[in-house]
């Protein structure tokens, strides 16, 4: 990224420096021929040329800036529709992933609560099984003891 960065501020550098070397050579020739010895129409004939000559130049270097910034459009645009891609693909990849597991916790889930629930309705029968035992004894000890005592008496 940081060569992608140095490549860009180059070629800034190099536009802005062949503008500078335009604009001075222009103000250059329009001084010389301002200090040359021609007649007037001679001198506005020379002016007009170089005026020609700046903007044809001008032109052109608009030209080669156009078709750089076409280039860097077009590579930046190839590579964010591959970066656009890749992160796509590696989105559909975690949520098939997820999903996946998201389905095996809710599996794991289902299958121990299955556990839990037959593991409560046997201790819930052995309680219920405990708790007649238990009334079906106290009844029989309480008929036992309810039941008369004769003793014998010693006359």
């Amino acid at each position: 990224m940081a060569n992608d960065n140095y490549r860009r501020d180059s070629g800034d550098s190099i536009s802005t420096r062949l503008t500078y070397l335009l604009i001075g050579g222009g103000i250059g020739a329009v001084i010389a021929l301002l200090f040359a010895p021609k007649s007037g129409q001679e001198l506005r004939g020379d002016i007009a040329d170089a005026t020609r000559k700046g903007i044809d130049k001008s032109r052109e270097a608009a030209q080669q800036v156009g078709e750089r910034a076409g280039e860097y459009y077009d590579a930046t645009r190839e590579r964010a529709t591959e970066l656009y891609s890749q992160a796509s693909e590696r989105a559909s990849d975690l949520y098939t992933q997820a999903a996946s597991k998201v389905g095996e916790v809710a599996q794991t889930a289902r299958e121990t609560a299955t556990r839990q629930t037959s593991t409560v309705a046997a201790a819930i029968d052995a309680g219920k099984k405990a708790y007649q035992e238990e009334k079906r004894k106290t009844e029989m000890s309480g008929r036992i003891e309810a039941a008369p005592k004769y003793t014998e008496k010693a006359n």
